[in-house]
């Protein structure tokens, strides 16, 4: 429950597996067995290490004859005269299922559907969604729920790839509601002016944003009130949202917005150099230098503002941007492919 680790890396602690750090904390030493990466090391509450160092003067009890470095922190209780055989995760699980079992029923609120109204009940929490595994992603959520930033949860996780780690956990309401406020305070026109207004967002653990009086429409957000009305599917100027006065982006966006001139871009060079096309075809197909200009100069307003933000503001808006991504739920809706980019590099440059 304290320190997240898989079942398994758990049972097959060795007896010494507690150090300290520089600064005299406990560090909880442990094999990532599932990535082949052992010895690793993870930084753990002194209460953790208390219940290791209690059950480690327990094993040394019962098996005064053995050597320490031959120990493990769990011995199987079953033909293990010597205490060098860990328990397994599947006896740990049973004995776990039993436990929970036995347990008092919880009654946590539920929201449920009474007469055609959604209603808030108390009512007894599944116990079997309370497994050994469990813990390792009620670590995660604890943690992001604590605001600690996704690359250092990585760490703490030992994954090695960020999107990994956001599978463990949900972004909680007021974190969704924070990074929204936070991305949309940096938001711009189709001119690349910057739109200063205060936010009331309507949020839900599945989406970042469902903004009163606005629609999402590609790289960004449509006011225009019929096509709102609409769900974003009665623009005349559909697919050519940057040359609307309703259109507006944020800071969240810079990623697809990008890949959007570079795709503009790349089909220019290919409609070019395309010569088993009639002109008039080639000339409906090939992006206009207004389009690529209007983008172009937008990517370009919104890498400013984030150059002239302190590091402080800029990771802040880092964040924010993170959180927003990974809670927008299908960016855009309306037949447009979707553009899967990674995250902003919103860092300044740094020169030699």
């Amino acid at each position: 429950m304290d320190t997240g680790r898989r079942p398994d890396e758990i049972c097959k602690l060795p007896l010494d597996c507690l150090e300290r750090d520089g600064d005299g904390e406990p560090v909880l030493v442990y094999d990532n067995r599932k990535a082949l990466r052992n010895g690793r090391r993870l930084p753990i509450a002194k209460a953790a290490a208390a219940l290791i160092i209690e059950q480690q003067q327990r094993v040394r009890a019962r098996f005064p004859d053995t050597a320490a470095k031959d120990l493990a922190l769990l011995p199987t209780p079953v033909a293990n005269p010597h205490g060098t055989k860990p328990l397994t995760a599947s006896w740990l699980g049973v004995r776990h299922r039993a436990w929970v079992v036995s347990l008092p029923e919880f009654l946590v609120p539920t929201v449920v559907e009474v007469a055609g109204e959604r209603v808030t009940k108390m009512l007894p929490f599944d116990k079997g969604k309370i497994f050994p595994y469990a813990y390792r992603h009620t670590y995660a959520q604890r943690h992001a729920d604590a605001g600690i930033p996704v690359d250092a949860l990585r760490v703490l996780m030992d994954h090695r790839q960020l999107d990994t780690t956001q599978r463990y956990y949900r972004v909680s309401e007021k974190r969704q509601r924070e990074a929204v406020e936070r991305v949309t305070a940096m938001q711009f026109d189709r001119h690349g002016k910057r739109v200063w207004r205060q936010v009331k967002a309507v949020l839900d653990s599945e989406h970042a944003r469902r903004a009163i009086g606005e629609t999402q429409v590609p790289y960004g957000t449509c006011t225009e009130p019929s096509n709102v009305a609409a769900g974003g599917h009665d623009c005349p100027v559909r697919f050519r949202c940057v040359g609307c006065s309703h259109f507006r982006t944020d800071v969240s966006y810079l990623p697809d917005l990008e890949a959007y001139l570079a795709d503009l871009l790349r089909n220019r060079e290919r409609l070019a150099a395309f010569t088993d096309a009639d002109d008039w075809a080639k000339g409906e197909a090939m992006p206009s230098d207004d389009e690529i200009t209007r983008v172009r100069r937008l990517v370009r307003r919104v890498r400013d503002e984030l150059d002239d933000l302190t590091d402080e503001d800029r990771v802040q808006i880092q964040q924010a941007v993170t959180v927003v991504r990974r809670t927008r739920a299908d960016v855009v809706s309306l037949g447009m492919p979707k553009v899967r980019q990674p995250l902003p590099d919103i860092r300044p440059e740094r020169t030699a």
